[in-house]
């Protein structure tokens, strides 16, 4: 696997993944370590600094890299005192932006999104903006200083794929910074397919989390972010509509 640089880092993974919805915390670590992640996102108002039991900082081997997020958020001027308040707790300069106004859907507000993200990128922060894929929204947020987009691929815990397949491919063509598939991914080979688009990574929760095995499912998305990728630097086969024989006739048959 290739190195991936990001946010000033280089990573050996590109598999991120969350903390949230595991049956208990105790397994976090193992999941951690069957993914072969080094990427890690979580609440911030899951963090509780005053105790070891529901801490789940506790639970995050130290050489991983803390993606808070600021789940919660339903203006930008929310979203950028949770970001500043992790940065205090000791959470680093990674922040995954999340503004969601909307509680039905829980669909981001890229408005909001973009407001927070130029702000933080000023104050030295690399913000990973969770938004709707959208070509001139993911623009401006270039623009403004965010190391990477990451439109979701369906709406959030729905584990339906990618259903914005085309909206986001079309980002992955036309952006110039890393492109995160987040949101929706609910099979390994929903990450092998965002990675088979040129996607740089994907973010996977619900389904790790929810499946009757976690930790064997984080080694699926783990093989299968990598075969991925691999697919797509392989460069696949032109799809036709015709078939085409892959051993051709022409001097097998004699009179």
């Amino acid at each position: 696997m290739d190195t991936f640089k990001i946010g000033g880092k280089s990573l050996n993974s590109r598999l991120f993944i969350g903390t949230g919805k595991f049956p208990n915390k105790q397994i976090i670590p193992d999941v951690i370590e069957s993914a072969g992640t080094k990427v890690i996102t979580m609440a911030l108002r899951r963090v509780d600094i005053g105790s070891r039991d529901e801490n789940i900082l506790d639970y995050i081997p130290k050489d991983c890299i803390l993606l808070p997020n600021t789940s919660g958020a339903r203006t930008a001027e929310e979203a950028v005192r949770i970001a500043r308040l992790a940065r205090q707790m000791g959470c680093g300069d990674w922040v995954k932006i999340e503004v969601i106004s909307d509680q039905k859907y829980l669909l981001p507000d890229n408005y909001e999104t973009l407001k927070a993200t130029e702000i933080l990128a000023k104050e030295g922060f690399h913000v990973f903006p969770y938004m709707n894929p959208d070509l001139y929204v993911a623009r401006q947020l270039v623009d403004v200083g965010a190391a990477a987009v990451m439109p979701l691929g369906a709406p959030i815990g729905t584990n339906r794929g990618i259903r914005t397949k085309e909206l986001t491919q079309i980002l992955i063509d036309e952006i110039k910074i890393p492109v995160i598939v987040d949101a929706g991914i609910g099979k390994p080979s929903d990450a092998s397919e965002a990675m088979e688009m040129g996607a740089d990574a994907v973010l996977v929760n619900t389904a790790i989390a929810t499946a009757g095995d976690p930790i064997l499912m984080a080694k699926a998305f783990n093989y299968a972010t990598q075969a991925g990728h691999i697919a797509y630097l392989s460069k696949l086969g032109k799809m036709s509509q015709l078939a085409q024989a892959s051993s051709p006739l022409t001097g097998f048959l004699r009179k």
